[in-house]
């Protein structure tokens, strides 16, 4: 048994084993509670003969949550900086976004959180989902600002565009980059 991120990152390895771009990426399942963002991880693969990111639910592949877990439809999962841009437009309620279970982990801190952490796995630095680092814990605590969203809002951008040299550019920054302790 493991967590949702455990099945993004193992399905990548075998994918990459395959020579099939893959990449792990961090979010929120839209189709698991109506009306609610869950927090939760999916596999990417680069499908070349359609030229374009398909994106699985590997975790659960054999369930009904969605008709077609191999290929999720647009809106089934929100990355954590998709879901970031719909809330900052006002299109989300960002108190429905969070980790089942808890009372703490839900609203604009969790979608910050989960957007670096995105952009943490498209650099290849899939943490784990409670790690934090920078200033996710002043997020997390309300300890932070208009210059923190800005920061955030950059990270959704970089995100969706997805270019290697500006992710690793971004992700540089001393306040988006994983401690190396976190690592080693």
């Amino acid at each position: 048994m493991g967590t949702c991120r455990h099945f993004a990152t193992i399905a990548c390895a075998f994918l990459r084993a395959r020579g099939i771009p893959s990449r792990a990426r961090c979010g929120f399942g839209t189709c698991f509670l109506p009306g609610r963002g869950l927090d939760h991880w999916i596999t990417e693969y680069w499908n070349a003969d359609e030229r374009r990111w398909v994106r699985v639910d590997t975790e659960h592949l054999g369930h009904d949550y969605v008709e077609r877990p191999d290929d999720l439809a647009p809106g089934e999962f929100l990355t954590g900086g998709e879901a970031w841009i719909q809330y900052r437009e006002g299109l989300i309620d960002p108190h429905l976004f969070g980790v089942p279970g808890t009372d703490h982990a839900w609203g604009p801190a969790e979608i910050s959180g989960n957007a670096v952490r995105d952009l943490a796995a498209l650099c290849k630095r899939e943490m784990l989902p409670w790690d934090e680092w920078g200033r996710m814990t002043d997020a997390y605590e309300n300890r932070t600002g208009p210059d923190y969203d800005r920061l955030i809002d950059t990270v959704a951008e970089t995100c969706a565009e997805a270019e290697p040299t500006a992710l690793a550019r971004l992700f540089s920054r001393a306040e988006l980059l994983v401690p190396r302790q976190m690592i080693d």
